[in-house]
């Protein structure tokens, strides 16, 4: 076989593998956008994108009184930001910590992060369900959002860490020479060269409550708490409700705030690694 036919079979290859994951990705993607445009509210259409599309779904979802989605939408938003944001601070607060200093208990609290990364968040429900009831946060936002904050904390150490230990610490000592302090060091050197991993952080912090249905069940009661996964499954949930059409029109609006998100956090990504790939 010639090298010429030999590097087309494997293009050709490539670009058919290609096109079987782009089809596994899209094709459900497009039925669910093709779902929820039918006007009625049966599962199943003559054709992938109905011919008699409507918005009516969506204009339900903002309009109509029984439902509650734009609340549900904003505490999804609530828990979502807050998350993300306090994620980040404490993450790079913690991981810049443990990445340089020397302290009594360092090496033994970075090995409880490791050993806590192996259980999950829902091995601890009834303790958490417990403390949360003691305090008063049971049923709120607040205490949900303490809970997706804390949990992730161990993975976002070690793995913020671990980032942190790749810059030059002759750049910390080059500031404190010329008189600048600790939080003059974090804010000023390190931060900047640690926004690639700190954008991961906020956007798989941010993605985590939105897509989350099972934490939220347990922490929330009240319908005016529910997050937009807890609200969402009111619609074919009860006895005689068959709302799918509406169901996933609420699904695909949660598409919205991610993408949004994640273009907002790719130019920090790529600028950040195209900086560090070129230095040195």
């Amino acid at each position: 076989m010639s090298p010429k036919l030999r590097s087309a079979l494997e293009l050709t290859g490539i670009y058919a593998i290609f096109a079987f994951m782009t089809v596994i990705i899209l094709y459900p993607i497009v039925w669910a956008i093709g779902m929820s445009l039918n006007p009625g509210q049966s599962l199943y259409s003559s054709s992938i994108i109905p011919e008699n599309w409507s918005l009516e779904h969506y204009k339900w979802l903002f309009t109509d009184p029984r439902s509650n989605y734009v609340t549900w939408y904003k505490n999804s938003m609530i828990v979502s930001g807050c998350a993300a944001l306090f994620s980040v601070i404490i993450t790079s607060v913690v991981a810049f910590s443990f990445s340089r200093y020397k302290f009594a208990g360092r090496t033994s609290a970075l090995y409880t992060f490791l050993i806590l990364q192996m259980f999950p968040v829902m091995m601890a429900m009834v303790a958490l369900y417990i403390f949360l009831h003691l305090v008063g946060l049971l049923d709120s936002l607040t205490g949900l959002i303490l809970i997706y904050v804390g949990s992730q904390i161990p993975f976002n150490a070690w793995l913020v860490k671990g980032y942190l230990d790749t810059i030059p610490r002759e750049l910390d000592e080059a500031a404190r020479i010329d008189g600048a302090g600790h939080f003059t060091v974090f804010w000023r050197i390190v931060l900047p060269l640690a926004k690639p991993i700190l954008a991961v952080v906020a956007l798989f912090n941010f993605m985590t409550p939105l897509f989350d249905f099972i934490l939220p069940s347990i922490v929330l009661n009240s319908p005016e708490n529910y997050t937009i996964a807890l609200g969402l499954f009111n619609f074919i949930n009860d006895q005689f409700s068959n709302n799918f059409t509406r169901f996933t029109a609420g699904a695909i609006l949660i598409a919205i705030p991610v993408a949004v998100v994640y273009l907002f956090l790719q130019r920090y990504l790529i600028s950040g690694l195209t900086a560090g790939g070129t230095k040195g």
